[in-house]
């Protein structure tokens, strides 16, 4: 899987609304800085993240964006759908709806098994934990092993 530019982004977006623990709204400008992310390029995110009901934006003197909902309650698989799509596809479509013959149906099967294994991870890990820097255990067990560091 090759993660975009717009997934990191929203996820350093929403890890700065998070960590402000006032609860106020934090501007794009803000955040922006904060995180080195093109202004453009965010307001373009902020949008994506609103319609999925994930931020709300506040207008006026005060405004800016906030969570709207509690940080524990969005996943870093819910933000990569608002601003990607799917997790995984083949061709643009879902791995369950991709037709094969019958010599590489099986390629099916993998997807559908990269699918899984991204949720297992994506699906476990909240903003909330993002921003305190406490992931859960069944994902730095994953990390503890030397092999997981090195490119391959």
């Amino acid at each position: 899987m090759r993660v975009s530019a717009k997934s990191d982004y929203a996820l350093r977006a929403l890890i700065e609304m998070a960590a402000s623990n006032d609860g106020r709204p934090v501007s794009a400008e803000e955040l922006g800085r904060r995180q080195e992310i093109p202004h453009g390029f965010l307001q373009a995110i902020l949008a994506d993240l609103r319609k999925a009901g994930v931020v709300v934006s506040q207008r006026g003197q005060s405004g800016g964006w906030r969570l709207a909902r509690e940080a524990s309650a969005v996943s870093v698989a819910d933000v990569i759908r608002a601003v990607d799509g799917p997790l995984v596809s083949v061709y643009g479509l879902r791995p369950e709806s991709v037709q094969y013959n019958d010599s590489a149906e099986v390629l099916q099967h993998v997807w559908i098994a990269a699918r899984r294994s991204l949720r297992d991870v994506f699906e476990q890990v909240s903003i909330a934990q993002l921003a305190t820097a406490e992931l859960p255990d069944a994902v730095t067990s994953r990390t503890a092993d030397e092999d997981a560091w090195q490119p391959h």
